[in-house]
């Protein structure tokens, strides 16, 4: 079953992991990036920061400790180079960048794409909502099926990119998708943007703390009928520090 963040369906995308050491080698573009980037991230925070480095530019995310299968999958496949040369294989404006799918590194023009895992289970959901962990402009989130559980699959994942809504927009929303939505989400939706609908039905995991403009620019790519970039937009990443978790 194709793997989507459909308008009206939506999906999730998850891994495996326990600080396993980055093994592969590092060009001179990306030592030069890595330690260019590390010395943006707060270290101390405690979280794991992720370099994705793109044909677009370079994007960093913060990995929540809330959701921790989808933390640790996420960083191991990371430190093994799953998604270096993968796709954003699904890019729909105002709304997010989709990439992850394996099936995509090796993909012919206009070949389409979503169908593809990595080896193992479903992770199972980690929904954060009672700990403010929505749906905003720049989260992280899975990837999934339509499975009854919500379970995320384990490869695909999803950046939001939609803008901040006008009040009579979202109230509009509300009504029609018979929303409900508490004064927290709801200022969050108006003043930095992202996607109500998807609250409690994929695992947010993590955010954008540098890129966005970025992330605007892959957004904002050609797509043909499927909202696969008619100019492929590939990607690689790397771990940029090793918290201590607690």
């Amino acid at each position: 079953m194709k793997l989507l963040i459909s308008l009206i369906l939506f999906a999730t995308v998850v891994f495996d992991c326990h600080g396993q050491k980055q093994f592969r080698k590092f060009s001179k573009d990306e030592k030069a990036a890595i330690k260019k980037h590390r010395k943006t991230i707060n270290k101390k925070d405690g979280n794991y920061h992720v370099l994705i480095m793109t044909d677009a530019g370079d994007m960093i995310v913060k990995l929540y400790n809330e959701t921790p299968l989808h933390r640790d999958n996420f960083i191991a496949k990371v430190k093994s180079g799953f998604y270096d040369s993968l796709m954003f294989h699904r890019v729909i404006n105002d709304f997010m960048i989709q990439g992850g799918d394996p099936n995509s590194k090796k993909a012919q023009t206009g070949q389409a794409l979503g169908n593809g895992s990595a080896a193992g289970n479903q992770i199972p959901a980690e929904f954060r909502t009672e700990q403010g962990i929505y749906h905003k402009r720049g989260v992280l989130a899975a990837a999934r099926d339509n499975n009854p559980e919500k379970a995320s699959s384990n490869c695909q994942f999803y950046i939001v990119q939609r803008p901040a809504w006008r009040t009579t927009q979202l109230d509009s929303t509300i009504v029609q998708r018979k929303l409900v939505l508490n004064d927290a989400q709801k200022k969050l939706y108006t003043t930095i943007g992202g996607t109500p609908h998807l609250d409690g039905e994929y695992t947010v995991y993590g955010e954008l703390e540098h890129g966005f403009e970025v992330l605007d620019k892959i957004a904002a790519t050609k797509t043909n009928k499927s909202n696969r970039p008619e100019t492929d937009v590939r990607m690689r990443m790397f771990v940029l520090n090793e918290p201590k978790l607690k």
